[in-house]
């Protein structure tokens, strides 16, 4: 059985563009460090409309913004400035807190912004959830290909080709493109791993993927991805984590007591701003959307 698990995602109307959430779920909270798997797009805005997500704080995890197309501004209270574009990956880590914006920069509001990408969060592991906050943009990542395929490797080693992404746990996360008739082994060393069908068509081992449906695969098994049509996958896993992680709003964290500090520390202003994007932000909600399940 090639397949263990399938995990519907949680789907997002926010007007113009949908949101699509795998994880965190109620059957799975995590697949290797991955705790947080949002899919959004594709999608074109009206002209002047855009994404703006306003300044907002996370602990404990590092999220990683991946496009296939569009551009989004990102600044943070590091003082980064980075507007993200496909074929970049940009990795913001948490760890003992950090806050960041995301918003459609003016020139694709002027032509009709689109939205087309990943957007995760990792778990940090136990020893490095209060690593000092750092934020990164790789760009000329390695590429393997193989009978009518061709994959970006954006973090981890795949394939025998390692990403220079940091990596905190071992993770493998890689963007897979398929043409018409196109096959690729997937590796089996990771503890886990899912695969997500983003565009297109595929099949794993002759199990047709579902559009955005997280398909978590059987660890140390030998797969094989294919499209009679041409697709594009996304494939990301790593190692298990044996420690327990709480997910409460924008925080992580394997202890609840961080998490509840970490609301406090919001609440009174404790957390940096961000140098340009300081006039707003966003309120802690009384019931967030993102929770882990008991």
């Amino acid at each position: 059985m090639s397949v263990i698990d399938t995990i519907q995602p949680v789907t997002h109307d926010l007007g113009q563009f949908q949101v699509r959430r795998a994880l965190p779920s109620r059957g799975r909270t995590m697949v290797g460090p991955f705790i947080f798997v949002d899919e959004f797009g594709p999608a074109t805005l009206d002209i002047g409309a855009g994404m703006d997500v306003r300044p907002h704080p996370h602990i404990n995890l590092a999220t990683v913004t991946w496009l296939f197309e569009g551009a989004i501004d990102h600044r943070d209270s590091l003082g980064t400035y980075v507007t993200i574009r496909p074929g970049q990956v940009n990795l913001m880590t948490a760890g003992s807190g950090i806050v960041h914006s995301e918003r459609s920069p003016q020139e694709e509001r002027d032509r009709g912004a689109k939205l087309y990408g990943m957007q995760t969060w990792l778990a940090l592991p136990d020893d490095a959830q209060e690593v000092q906050p750092a934020f990164e943009a790789q760009i000329g990542l390695p590429i393997v290909e193989d009978s009518g395929a061709h994959a970006t490797v954006i973090m981890g080693e795949l394939w025998g080709t390692r990403a220079p992404t940091t990596t905190h746990a071992e993770t493998i996360y890689a963007e897979i493109n398929l043409a018409a008739g196109g096959t690729l082994p997937i590796d089996a060393e990771a503890d886990e791993r899912a695969v997500m069908l983003v565009g297109g068509t595929a099949s794993i081992d002759g199990h047709p993927l579902d559009p955005y449906v997280l398909t978590v695969l059987a660890p140390g098994a030998a797969m094989r991805l294919a499209s009679d049509g041409g697709g594009r996958v996304m494939l990301l896993g790593g190692e298990a984590f044996q420690t327990k992680r709480h997910v409460w709003w924008n925080f992580v964290s394997s202890s609840r007591e961080r998490i509840n500090q970490a609301k406090d520390d919001w609440r009174a202003g404790r957390f940096p701003l961000v140098p340009g994007d300081s006039d707003e932000f966003i309120p802690i909600p009384d019931q967030p959307n993102t929770v882990s399940y008991p």
